[in-house]
């Protein structure tokens, strides 16, 4: 299992159910690793998708404590514990756990690898993501060059768990 998010100076990842900022770099990104993969994510992630909607040419598994929930186009979840079974369904498909900071926290402990897009500044924000550079299990694999897209510098790196 691995992960995919975009973080700021401060590890923020959010601020009232939205991303800090569009890059559409990123996106791209987004869509070219997890396309034809799994997406693990909570609720109010999926309700942030356009329309409220699970992404094309994506699986979703979507965990959630709601037993009353409902969602076209997604398997759902109601515990940690029924991933496993959830999974099994898709073969040999990679799984990205994208979302939200709850989910992100409690499946950090099984993923190997995450994919994150580095924003260099620093949003108002109210969620967020472990600093992973104060995590000693955690190192970088892979760091890309620094870029700019409509003033906004970020990179994408590649953490590994050691």
């Amino acid at each position: 299992m691995n992960l995919i998010v975009a973080v700021d100076d401060k590890w923020g990842i959010g601020k009232d159910g939205d991303l800090l900022c569009r890059i559409s770099t990123d996106m791209k990104r987004f869509r070219a690793i997890t396309s034809g993969n799994v997406l693990i994510l909570g609720r109010k992630t999926l309700e942030s998708f356009p329309n409220k909607k699970p992404l094309p040419n994506r699986d979703h598994v979507v965990l959630t404590n709601n037993l009353e929930y409902k969602a076209e186009g997604v398997v759902l979840c109601h515990s940690i514990a029924e991933l496993p079974d959830a999974l099994k369904n898709f073969g040999e498909k990679e799984v990205f756990v994208a979302g939200g900071e709850s989910i992100y926290q409690q499946l950090l402990p099984f993923c190997q690898k995450a994919y994150i897009t580095k924003i260099h500044a620093t949003f108002p924000a109210d969620t967020y993501f472990p600093d992973l550079d104060q995590l000693p299990e955690w190192e970088i694999g892979e760091e890309g060059e620094e870029q700019e897209e409509n003033g906004v510098r970020f990179s994408f790196v590649l953490y590994q768990k050691k």
